[in-house]
């Protein structure tokens, strides 16, 4: 139901005060697609007491679907396949190729916040800090209506927060996660920040770099593991954090990784 009251608080918002421009729209489709697959993913696992709910393949189809129709928003709309390498303010062309990437990213994006969603409160204060920033990016693009887009989430969030803070009485489930990790790709997308996404999810691509990593060390190493158990917020756990400890120090490092972004952005106006 967290998922759901997310979505609907994101929508409501968006409704009365967000111009529906074409890239609110494609936004808003990523948003509310990808909230859609992980309610069907809820559902399977709740209603019908199916621990695994959806097939790998069933979600790689679904979100392949969403990936195609950004790649149609990108070419009715005349969309750069220009990467922009931070730090550098390099430009490298990638033609066809982008959109490759296009669906690497809203499939790694979103699978990794997905596995951030471990623990009470966790992926929203972590979230919460990324969405802020590519709400300021979009600032400095005059996108306005991403802003009222990024607002609304965070609200959403932070209304969330207050029944998901630890002992949680409501989840977002993969409904909430899945629409998070489609809101970030999307905007991030949007934006032409794809490079900097790296930097400014940080703890997203720590907590699906710990998951691969303890994979390959289990089948590779003769069941040996990196970690005491992954995603990596369960290894510090583990190692005597308390919940509560664990979730304030990601959100530190969210906040420290936006603020790197956030230089790195500015540089790009600068140099």
């Amino acid at each position: 139901m967290g998922g759901i009251l997310i979505l609907l608080g994101v929508s409501v918002a968006c409704w009365f005060w967000c111009e529906f421009t074409p890239a609110v729209q494609v936004a808003l489709v990523l948003i509310i697609g990808y909230g859609v697959i992980g309610f069907l993913d809820d559902f399977i696992k709740i209603i019908k007491h199916q621990n695994l709910g959806l097939k790998a393949w069933q979600k790689l189809i679904l979100q392949f679907i969403l990936a195609i129709g950004f790649v149609w928003y990108a070419e009715t709309h005349s969309f750069s396949t220009t990467l922009w390498i931070p730090g550098f303010n390099w430009y490298w062309d990638w033609g066809y190729g982008y959109y490759v990437l296009v669906f690497l990213i809203l499939l790694g994006t979103t699978n990794a916040v997905n596995l951030t969603d471990g623990l009470d409160g966790l992926v929203s204060c972590v979230t919460i800090p990324v969405v802020f920033t590519l709400g300021f990016f979009a600032f400095t693009l005059g996108f306005t209506e991403l802003e009222v887009l990024a607002a609304a989430v965070i609200g959403a969030l932070f209304g969330f927060l207050i029944y998901n803070r630890h002992p949680a009485k409501i989840f977002m489930g993969d409904t909430g996660s899945l629409a998070l990790g489609g809101t970030v790709a999307g905007m991030a997308l949007l934006l032409k920040c794809e490079i900097l996404l790296v930097i400014l999810g940080g703890i997203y691509v720590a907590e699906a770099l710990s998951v691969i990593l303890q994979v390959a060390s289990y089948k590779l190493r003769n069941g040996k593991r990196i970690f005491r158990m992954a995603p990596l917020h369960h290894h510090y756990e583990l190692g005597g954090w308390s919940e509560s400890k664990t979730v304030i120090v990601f959100t530190i490092v969210s906040c420290l990784f936006c603020a790197i972004s956030f230089g790195l952005w500015v540089m790009k106006f600068v140099i």
